[in-house]
């Protein structure tokens, strides 16, 4: 068995934890065969006289499998016939169809966790989908991907939308930062396929292994870099790039912590990546964790026990008394993040770069009616949002089915659609805090069992990934956009409230990119039935707050793109020219609504 070398802090943080005498009772039956010393002999293992070569590039913590091939792969690994040895093969080990034979074995808390997490089930996309087009999410319990039947809302998901999540399985040694989809745990924890030797699997995961999924949907993988998809309708693509997949994007604002040299999993932790997050949808971290500073410390000698082999990660000086900031949500380890003084300092865990945390300022943030606004509804530069998309289907077509993987009668297809990359609508959550949304469906669905069609107006709550300097402060009061009015006016006539919209309405009575009116007599659904627009009431307090000199805010206001502004034919803009005006200036062709 090859040694495993900790050193005196490692095994005093293990023994404190527990660990030292879990690993003793766990070890031969959570990998018996790899910790074997007769097994582990090169000479047992026929696997190597075919592959030799991949007898080497293991890292550290799985160099144990390099001469012990079956306790990943499985097969038999003392047969000297080829179809003998690949009986019961694993290919791709950390596929979750075959995951408890793999990676299973010594990861079984973090398997079963995973099984359950939304990069998965697709919980929320089902249940959405499903709410809006059938009308209920279905019978309880099967709101996942791995439950979908044959309704207009599981037929759509499975040719358009299954392909992301991790229970697809890999079918080719090699990475595509485009196409990529699921592989289980190989999704995250593989950054290249050499071209000799074996994968070496990685806590280190690059962005690349995120933009597969993430950057369609919320894009929010996009965003985070500086691009934007662009609709069918934009005219002008003269300063626009092309992805591998044939969309379009545009140069926008980056996120700043992307331009700082940060990556996802500087802020995207394992609880909340593999675990359940405690409900937060795979999201154990926020803002204040880090730049407020001033919540709850926990003593490396006190980490929870799922999180305590992270010790050996820790990149500065420390021993079992330092503290360590920790997530307000699960009280995970923030072990990247080294306190000095009164400053927090953040060691990337790709790169290594150390980065000083802006601290909070206090000060800025103290309005005393700005206390239910989360930190991206104003710090969030642009968000993505879409308008007007029209699917149809086809039951005399073919297309591949992603669950079923093979191609099945019927085809759905998406037609043009309208692109807006701007700031962002503000609403309020579930839990009563004002955050951005987004269009997550405005459009038309064509199917048979519709019979003039079925039109869905839907916006959802998301977090842009494209924080930057806060935005105005006439971008939320007098900014009809930002109230959930859609673009145009907003004036005062008479002692009310008058909007004039500049885009055409659709079939709800509601102008394209509208959530909400005036009187809230009409309104786009949610997700979740506690999230909402802003009712009339707050609609108008907001607009007749006081609020400082535009003039004396400029230097805080984003731009909203990166020399574009206007991403298709829908007007974009920061205010979008709404007006705080007791009289109507320069009226528009359009009634007002109400």
């Amino acid at each position: 068995m090859p040694e495993l070398r900790f050193t005196r802090f490692d095994i005093e943080t293990l023994r404190r934890a527990g660990l030292i005498v879990l690993l003793m009772l766990a070890g031969p039956s959570a990998c018996d065969t790899a910790t074997s010393p007769e097994s582990s002999a090169s000479a047992s293992n026929g696997c190597l006289e075919c592959h030799a070569s991949s007898a080497s590039g293991f890292n550290v913590v799985h160099s144990f499998a390099e001469s012990n091939c079956v306790v990943c792969h499985a097969g038999d690994a003392q047969a000297t016939e080829e179809e003998a040895a690949h009986a019961d093969l694993i290919a791709f080990p950390g596929d979750l169809a075959s995951i408890e034979q793999s990676c299973g074995h010594c990861h079984a808390d973090s398997v079963a966790s995973v099984m359950q997490h939304p990069m998965h089930s697709g919980h929320g996309m089902v249940a959405t989908t499903r709410s809006m087009i059938d009308g209920s999410d279905g019978e309880p319990g099967t709101a996942n991907l791995q439950s979908l039947a044959l309704s207009v809302a599981d037929s759509m998901l499975r040719k358009q939308c299954a392909s992301c999540h991790l229970g697809q399985p890999k079918t080719e040694h090699a990475l595509d930062v485009t196409f990529d989809r699921g592989g289980g745990c190989a999704a995250c924890h593989v950054n290249e396929y050499p071209e000799q030797g074996h994968v070496a699997l990685t806590t280190r995961v690059s962005d690349g292994r995120c933009f597969g999924c993430h950057s369609r949907s919320g894009r929010v993988s996009l965003s985070y870099t500086g691009l934007a998809e662009i609709g069918t309708h934009s005219t002008d693509s003269s300063d626009s790039l092309l992805l591998a997949d044939g969309r379009r994007v545009e140069r926008m604002h980056a996120d700043v912590h992307h331009e700082a040299g940060m990556a996802c999993i500087d802020c995207h932790t394992g609880t909340g990546l593999m675990g359940d997050a405690g409900g937060h949808g795979g999201v154990d971290i926020a803002c204040t964790d880090c730049h407020a500073n001033d919540g709850d410390r926990v003593m490396l000698e006190d980490w929870p026990e799922s999180t305590a082999t992270m010790a050996r990660h820790v990149p500065f000086a420390a021993d079992a008394g330092t503290e360590f900031l920790a997530t307000s949500r699960n009280g995970t380890p923030l072990w990247h993040i080294e306190l000095r003084g009164n400053g927090a300092w953040l060691h990337t865990k790709n790169t290594g770069r150390v980065l000083e945390i802006p601290a909070l300022q206090s000060a800025a943030h103290e309005e005393q009616h700005h206390e239910r606004l989360e930190c991206n509804a104003c710090h969030s530069q642009w968000a993505p949002q879409c308008f007007d998309c029209h699917m149809e289907y086809d039951p005399d077509g073919e297309q591949w089915d992603h669950i079923e993987r093979e191609v099945t009668a019927g085809r759905w297809s998406e037609g043009s659609w309208h692109a807006r990359n701007a700031l962002p609508t503000l609403g309020v959550d579930e839990n009563g805090r004002i955050v951005p949304f987004v269009p997550g469906m405005i459009m038309t669905v064509e199917h048979p069992d519709f019979e003039s069609g079925l039109f869905v107006r839907a916006f959802a709550p998301l977090s842009p990934h494209t924080t930057g300097s806060s935005r105005s402060c006439t971008s939320c009061h007098a900014d009809s956009d930002a109230l959930g009015l859609g673009d145009g006016k907003l004036v005062e006539e008479g002692g009310s409230l008058a909007f004039y919209p500049s885009l055409q309405s659709l079939a709800d009575g509601l102008p394209l990119d509208a959530w909400t009116n005036l009187d809230g007599s009409l309104g786009g659904r949610t997700p979740d039935p506690a999230q909402r627009p802003f009712t009339p009431f707050e609609i108008r307090a907001i607009f007749d707050a006081e609020i400082e000199d535009e003039d004396a805010q400029q230097d805080s206001v984003p731009e909203t793109g990166g020399g574009s502004s206007s991403s298709s034919s829908v007007n974009t803009g920061g205010t979008n020219g709404s007006a705080r005006s007791s009289g109507r200036a320069d009226a528009p062709e359009r009634s007002p609504t109400k």
